[in-house]
């Protein structure tokens, strides 16, 4: 038997963030992961995951997290170009990847990871930067050896040698400001940005945690202009998380207080941190 899905108008909506404020701290029962936080309020919503119900409407995309996290927004994932080369496991990894901390004990000998979160703004230790290439629009990732720091000398050696040069990257991987702008507008044309406290009480001396939703931010018509520009200003991050064994995906990332700078419209309609 089908469930019926739960539909809101975004005024409705507002109204339900209100009340789930009122209820005070909601014990999580989704556990210890980043991700708790917004599965809880989808519990909460009677919702699916991510998307929101609101018909009449261009599609609402909901975001939550904890108030007191440092890590990064995810946005949305996507691989880079060119797509028939799976440029992370073929290139990234098999020629600028590096040991695994886990090779030889978790993963076999061989496992080689390559982990880094770039943006436009500054190179990574190992001398990777994100790009803006206005005259090809794309977005690409670069790579300079002059930035790599010395302790990655013996690194610098392996490139060099399952490369043969150390140059900028033969095949630099992309994305092209169209195939941004089209999965930027499919996940984040509109959205509800939502804060939650959380705090642990033991209780039967078992360590229990809660969260607070106490801060909603409406956020509508994503501009692709202001996109491309929050890239260059090295607001917008690029993150890799591979090993061989797995790929867990490439991420386009964001500090919770730029998200505002994506937005023709944004409003705050709940900020009651503070006040229990």
């Amino acid at each position: 038997m089908s469930t019926v899905l739960k539909v809101f108008s975004k005024e409705e909506l507002i109204e339900k963030f209100k009340e789930i404020y009122a209820k005070g701290w909601i014990k999580n029962e989704r556990g210890k992961n980043d991700g708790a936080v917004g599965n809880t309020l989808e519990d909460l919503l009677e919702i699916p995951e991510n998307n929101l119900p609101i018909p009449n409407a261009a599609e609402w995309e909901l975001k939550a997290q904890r108030s007191d996290t440092s890590s990064l927004l995810t946005m949305f994932h996507m691989e880079p170009s060119p797509r028939a080369m799976k440029i992370v496991p073929s290139i990234l990894l098999q020629k600028y990847g590096w040991a695994s901390a886990k090779a030889g004990s978790l993963y076999p000998d061989d496992e080689k990871s390559f982990r880094a979160t770039l943006n436009a703004k500054t190179y990574s230790d190992r001398g990777f930067k994100v790009n803006v290439n206005d005259e090809q629009r794309r977005v690409e990732i670069v790579f300079d050896n002059a930035h790599t720091d010395e302790r990655h000398s013996g690194w610098v050696d392996s490139v060099e040698k399952r490369v043969g040069h150390l140059n900028n990257f033969d095949v630099a991987p992309y994305w092209g400001f169209d195939d941004l702008f089209h999965k930027a507008g499919v996940k984040l044309t509109n959205c509800f940005y939502v804060q939650a406290d959380q705090k642990f009480e033991v209780k039967n001396s078992k360590r229990e945690n809660f969260f607070l939703y106490n801060y909603v931010l409406k956020l509508s018509q994503f501009d692709q202009d202001k996109f491309i520009d929050a890239i260059r200003q090295g607001k917008v991050y690029v993150d890799f998380d591979a090993r061989t064994g797995h790929n867990h995906g490439t991420k386009f990332r964001i500090h919770y207080y730029d998200i505002p700078t994506l937005y023709k419209n944004a409003e705050v309609v709940l900020d009651e941190r503070g006040k229990m």
